[in-house]
Parts: C-alpha cells; structure tokens; sequence
C-alpha cells in the first residue's frame, strides 16, 4: 500500500523554497526536492513535470498570497494612492526577497521563453484592484505596467505615484 503524505505539493514546494534560499537556483533539482521531503522523483514528477515549474510553483505560492491582500486592501480603500503605495511595496518585497531567482543568469535563461505571457497575466492582476479607481480598462493596466516596471526599476513609490496619480 503506498504511504500518504499529508499536503505533499506544499511539502514539495517548501522544500524547493529552502534550497533555493540555501544554495541558490542551480542547487534546486527534482532529485534534491524528492529526497528532503522523502519521495520517490517519480512522485514529484507527479505535481510538477519541471524543476522550473516547481519553481514557478513556490513564486506563486508567495504571490497569490500578496496578491490576496493587495485585494483586501483594494476593497477597503476609498482612494487610489494607498493601493497604489502597497502595490509598489508588494512587488519591492517580492523582488527582493526572490532576487536568488530573478538575479540568476541560468534562471533568467530557463524562464525567458516565458516571460511575456507571464508579465500580462501580472500586469493584469495588479490592474484588477486598481480598476475601480480608473475610467478605464486601459488606464488600470497603464497604472499596473507603471507600478511593475518602475517598481522593480527601484523607483521609489513618490516618484511613480508623480506621474500615475494624473491618470485616476
């Protein structure tokens, strides 16, 4: 009878999680995830069919989980600039506390392929608690790409909100 392992997929993705804060991206393999958590790579392969996936599994993980607050606060607020302000934050933090990732040249490589179908569906998450504040569609999503794009830039929030707060 094979063994159960109680939340697996979020087991294999703290362990991912953990070398790559240890050792950095190159370090993270499927075998190196099967073992710390004490599966076979098969069962791995089961939940993630890449080490990159795998990956993009953990980055999700902690970006839903900001995104679900960018959410909340959205809902609450009756004005843009507080949002705005998280937003920026959210995506500082991230970015930062990714940089083993982001700043990685195999990583960058791995990931290339992807990135513009991935930067959509990013601007559009931010957009979306933004929408509200707009007159349109269109100036969510100009907002968000501000937002992404200078925020991981290093431009620091009093600086982008100069130029965006004109378009709420």
């Amino acid at each position: 009878m094979p063994k159960i392992i109680e939340n697996l997929e979020s087991r294999l993705i703290d362990a991912a999680g953990s070398q790559l804060a240890r050792s950095g991206y190159a370090s993270v393999t499927i075998r190196s995830v099967a073992q710390a958590v004490g599966v076979g790579v098969g069962t791995v392969y089961n939940y993630f069919p890449s080490k990159d996936a795998l990956i993009a599994g953990f980055l999700l993980r902690d970006w839903n989980v900001r995104l679900s607050a960018i959410r909340e606060l959205s809902l609450r607020s009756d004005s843009p600039e507080p949002v705005a302000c998280f937003i920026h934050g959210q995506l500082r933090e991230f970015s930062v506390r990714h940089q083993s990732i982001f700043g990685d040249p195999e990583a960058a490589v791995a990931y290339a392929g992807s990135f513009g179908r991935y930067h959509g569906m990013l601007r559009s998450q931010i957009a979306e608690p933004l929408r509200k504040f707009c007159s349109s569609d269109f100036s969510a999503e100009f907002i968000a790409e501000s937002l992404l794009t200078w925020t991981i830039g290093g431009k620091p929030f009093s600086d982008i909100y100069g130029m965006i707060q004109k378009l709420f």
